[in-house]
């Protein structure tokens, strides 16, 4: 998935109660900071995140981690009619996939792991450390360094991948030594289900 996959655009009311928890949301962003994931990650994707459905008051909740904010949970439908509280849905294209291996005795772990990581920061300085780390692998020298280390701060594909290893669904590195949204879609485990139409 190098490319957007052929499948349909629906509206949000018409393809909800096919979304399953686990499901990933991956991202194509028209921002500047989007921009420039795509072009370094060669991939029209620039973020990725999971769904979970809370039943007890039926709503579908992303977690994610994003810059400047840190790992969040933000409902579905913002992402769609609201996002950020912009009045507007995200400003790109969004899409939900699914792994083959996830299973629904999966969620319990999935969310204990996805809620314990709630509120973890990713700041300016958590930035500049994958930038030195993704800047050191690709010329080579040890990423080893404490001060380039991650420190429990998450970009948005280390989170993911975070919370799907916890239920022993390996999502693989690619060759330079880190993961991005693209090893997401890249994945061949991974469907694409459907884009969303945002409003």
């Amino acid at each position: 998935m190098n490319g957007f996959p052929a499948i349909s655009i629906d509206q949000y009311d018409q393809i909800r109660s096919s979304i399953n928890s686990g499901d990933l949301l991956l991202c194509s962003g028209n921002s500047m900071m989007s921009e420039m994931i795509k072009g370094a990650t060669q991939s029209v994707w620039s973020h990725v995140a999971f769904v979970i459905h809370l039943e007890i008051i039926d709503r579908i909740m992303v977690l994610e981690s994003v810059e400047s904010i840190g790992v969040r949970t933000v409902p579905l439908s913002s992402y769609v009619r609201n996002y950020n509280g912009s009045g507007a849905g995200y400003p790109g294209r969004i899409m939900i996939a699914r792994h083959q291996d996830f299973q629904p005795q999966d969620i319990s772990n999935l969310s204990q792991q996805a809620v314990d990581l709630l509120g973890y920061p990713y700041n300016t300085t958590e930035t500049l450390r994958i930038a030195a780390r993704i800047g050191m692998e690709a010329f080579g020298f040890d990423k080893s360094s404490p001060e380039i280390a991650p420190k429990n701060e998450y970009i948005c594909s280390e989170y993911v991948e975070i919370c799907y290893d916890s239920v022993g669904i390996d999502i693989p590195y690619n060759k330079d030594g880190y993961i991005t949204p693209a090893d997401f879609a890249n994945c061949p485990k991974v469907n694409p289900l459907f884009f969303i139409a945002t409003e």
